[in-house]
């Protein structure tokens, strides 16, 4: 039997491997960012500037990666960030991603504009699925979509507040893919060099916004892209979230937050989370660092929500510096999908395993016995 960690030690060797394994336009759609893409390359290099101070003699320790949120333990800080068509990647990834979290212990976020619905997702996940949600813009949609996802038991509702306007992707553009216009001639020749993947397509079905397409009369993709654009809201008012808040009863996130007004308001309307994050580099090239404005928020914040960090994480290294600078969980997107794309079911293991061992040694190198201890650095030094 092969041994993953030979084959796959980092999420770079999944991201490979992923790209080996699908069509081209569906690799641009996951691994690009937008304009040049100098927002995506300075979270790696912002997170890189981050050091930690190692500290020994400690004796023997079992570093205890559990931690809690929102009333729910969690066996590691880390999730699986909402995708936009990530059955795009591969077909049926949302389902492994929510087999690979419930069994692993941690959360999977579903995006609405993912290929599987809250009715799919949800039992598979357990107790460990989130929503995130673009906002209907009718206020009756609006609330069916609050009850779908409370019946199909996710109690984490995560508002995506940073896409008030498509961005430009010209990565994804270039590789010939547009929902706009269907299936391209250069799609289809991407799709010919990857017969895997074409044949696990055709036994799955094409991948669709499967959530919106109840409140659609087209059932198509482009009919159903088009009612999204027509009848969702991407540029949500604070009234917006004020009544999502009185309209949900369990714990509430806005994702997208780099400014500490942003974060001060929210709080006064009682949401739950506040997740910093620049959108993995995918949404405005001149977005500062997730991580460089994660300090301020915390101490903005100062306790009254919990602090989620996402942008650039690829290591569990990566986790202990988001924790160490005021985080209180991490969230990753890409690294997953890499996963599912490389290898399947496995290959989502295998990053969970990527993340989860990594933190392991992070956490054996710093002497910190547990995620409290890690939080309690201060600026990647122990308190004296």
């Amino acid at each position: 039997m092969e041994n993953l960690d030979d084959l796959y030690p980092s999420i770079s060797d999944l991201a490979a491997k992923a790209r080996k394994r699908i069509p081209h336009f569906a690799w641009e759609y996951l691994d690009s960012g937008t304009t040049e893409e100098v927002s995506m390359h300075t979270n790696r290099t912002a997170l890189d500037a981050v050091k930690l101070t190692p500290r020994f003699l400690k004796g023997v320790q079992k570093p205890d990666l559990s931690t809690t949120l929102f009333g729910q333990r969690y066996e590691a800080p880390i999730g699986m960030a909402p995708v936009g068509m990530s059955g795009l990647m591969w077909p049926g990834a949302e389902m492994m991603l929510a087999d690979t979290a419930r069994r692993g212990g941690v959360p999977y976020c579903l995006s609405t504009v993912a290929a599987k619905t809250p009715e799919e997702v949800g039992p598979a996940a357990g107790d460990m699925g989130w929503f995130q949600m673009y906002p209907p813009k009718d206020a009756e949609v609006r609330r069916d979509v609050l009850k779908r996802v409370w019946d199909s038991g996710m109690r984490v509702l995560v508002l995506t507040i940073d896409v008030p306007f498509p961005s430009r992707r010209e990565r994804q553009r270039r590789s010939g893919l547009s929902i706009q216009a269907g299936v391209s001639r250069q799609m289809l020749a991407h799709i010919a060099v990857r017969p895997g993947w074409a044949l696990a397509t055709a036994r799955h079905g094409k991948a669709t916004l499967a959530t919106i397409a109840k409140y659609s009369e087209a059932q198509d993709l482009e009919g159903v892209r088009r009612y999204f654009v027509d009848h969702y809201n991407h540029n949500p008012s604070w009234d917006y979230l004020k009544a999502l808040r009185e309209e949900w009863d369990g714990a509430l996130v806005i994702k997208g937050v780099l400014d500490p007004v942003d974060a001060e308001q929210a709080i006064t309307l009682g949401v739950d989370g506040i997740w910093v994050s620049n959108h993995g580099g995918r949404q405005f090239d001149a977005a500062p660092t997730a991580i460089d404005v994660l300090p301020q928020i915390a101490q903005t914040v100062a306790g009254r929500a919990a602090i989620i960090f996402d942008s650039g994480i690829r290591t569990g290294l990566d986790i202990l510096r988001a924790l160490s600078c005021g985080a209180d969980f991490c969230f990753a997107g890409r690294p997953f999908l890499y996963g599912v794309s490389a290898a399947g079911q496995a290959g989502a293991d295998q990053a969970l395993h990527i993340f989860r061992d990594d933190l392991t040694n992070g956490m054996h190198q710093l002497g910190t016995p547990d995620i409290v201890s890690v939080q309690a650095l201060e600026n990647g030094r122990h308190p004296r």
